[in-house]
């Protein structure tokens, strides 16, 4: 069994803050085995990161996360951009033919840009897997609508930390059990749902903290100086 964090953010993400470094620190010192950096719309990062990973003792899997017209999709093991703004279909296609899977994250919070008011049942059941456990939601109401989405439509589950800050990698991993050590190996078991879901939520201090911070840093980038 591999311990994965599948939902992280860098300062590539207009409201991370930090480096791969400190991300592939982290994650090694919380004793994971994979880290996937999934940044709003930017893959540059997670390149990096997924290439520096060996060095942490980690496997490294690139992706992203996309910005479609129905919400947010995790694109896991993609290498390249996956344009945001493409409908939820699209982009599912467009994640696939570039050898990833499609992960729909906080799939039933609409505040965070969750799919699930603007999909059918039949378009969120045709993810590759969806996030059942995310540890940034105040409530667990929202957690355990995609769980029970996901039990009865035979969906596989992962949970993410959705990480903004170094310091919340690890707080909530997917458990997988891949046949081997790689990037290929841990998307083939999501895609065949041997995974389990372990998890915390981020205490709301520090979920209020990144909320916070993210606005700061999304004010900036769009001033012209």
């Amino acid at each position: 069994m591999l311990s994965v964090e599948l939902h992280a953010h860098s300062e590539l993400s207009y409201d991370g803050r930090d480096p791969v470094e400190l991300l592939l620190e982290q994650a090694e010192a919380v004793g994971l085995d994979a880290l996937a950096v999934t940044d709003h719309d930017e893959i540059e990062a997670s390149l990096e990161a997924a290439a520096k990973a060996q060095d942490y003792g980690l496997v490294g899997i690139p992706g992203m996360e996309v910005s479609s017209a129905a919400g947010h999709v995790l694109a896991l093991g993609v290498e390249e951009l996956v344009p945001a703004g493409l409908g939820f279909d699209e982009t599912l296609e467009r994640i696939r033919e570039l050898g990833g899977i499609a992960v729909v994250p906080h799939p039933f919070q609409k505040s965070r840009h969750g799919v699930a008011p603007h999909v059918t049942t039949e378009q969120l059941a045709s993810a590759d897997a969806i996030e059942v456990y995310n540890s940034r939601l105040f409530t667990g109401r929202s957690n355990r609508q995609a769980e029970a989405f996901a039990e009865e439509h035979g969906v596989p589950m992962t949970a993410g930390s959705d990480a903004h800050i170094a310091e919340m990698i690890g707080q909530a991993t997917t458990e997988v059990d891949a046949y081997h050590p790689s990037a290929e190996a841990v998307l083939d078991a999501i895609r065949e749902g041997r995974t389990t879901v372990v998890g915390k939520r981020t205490p709301w201090f520090i979920s209020i903290q990144q909320f916070g911070g993210g606005v700061t840093r999304r004010v900036a980038s769009m001033l012209p100086w």
